[in-house]
């Protein structure tokens, strides 16, 4: 039981930091300001976040029985070279 809770715990520190300041929740934050339900935009983004949540871990537990998880490792830290690099580039091209 205490290593289910770790990964709970874990894995709810990383989402959440993650999330803080994120696309998701300057969405929320615009949508509950002009909106006179904030409860409603509460509970339409909690449940589309769990949605994509869910799809993340179902795909991430199939793709584990067919790929290694170095090479799922390998493959996440690869694409986000990609997109810094791309950011960098396009930081650079702007100026």
């Amino acid at each position: 039981m205490p290593s289910e809770l770790g990964l709970v715990g874990s894995t709810f520190l990383t989402v959440f930091l993650a999330e803080l300041g994120d696309k998701t929740q300057l969405a929320t934050v615009a949508l509950s300001g002009t909106s006179r339900s904030p409860l409603l935009v509460f509970i339409g983004s909690a449940s589309a976040l769990v949605l994509a949540s869910l799809i993340g871990a179902l795909a991430g537990g199939s793709l584990s029985r067919l790929v290694p998880t170095e090479g799922l490792q390998l493959a996440a830290a690869a694409g986000f070279l990609l997109i810094g690099a791309r950011l960098v580039w396009w930081g650079e091209a702007a100026d």
